[in-house]
């Protein structure tokens, strides 16, 4: 099962479930997003060639999160750019969100161990603008 959350027209996030299950690759992610992500399956045996990744630049405007839920319940509240609520979703062992664009707050439902992946490097505070959790 894949869900994605959307205002206005505009992709802020895709949940991918635990659940969803199909063979070969599956892309989730438009090519002009920074920050892609696939689902794999093949049988064993498969072959994936050994490759080495060229550099190219690329130009990264916003910050795109990737976060694995390992263990426990986490919620996501969701915001638009003006900081105004829009909705929360619920993420369980097995979940993956890639955090796309707007706002996002979290909090931990049941105890919790997660893997994030972002771009780097981390600019600190400059790196975001906080606020209050609004609802």
């Amino acid at each position: 099962m894949v869900e994605e959350i959307k205002h206005n027209g505009e992709l802020l996030a895709i949940i991918v479930r635990d659940n969803f299950s199909t063979p070969g690759i599956t892309f989730f992610t438009a090519n002009e997003l920074s920050q892609q992500l696939a689902y794999m399956q093949h049988p064993e045996g498969k072959i994936i060639e050994p490759h080495i990744h060229k550099p190219v630049r690329r130009e990264v405007l916003y910050t795109q999160e990737v976060l694995f839920i390992k263990e426990g319940k986490l919620k996501v509240d969701f915001y638009d750019d003006d900081q105004t609520y829009l909705e929360s979703k619920y993420l369980h062992k097995g979940d993956v969100i890639l955090l796309i664009k707007g706002g996002h707050g979290f909090e931990v439902m049941e105890n919790l161990k997660m893997i994030e992946v972002k771009q780097g490097p981390f600019a600190g505070e400059n790196d975001k603008v906080r606020f209050s959790k609004t609802k």
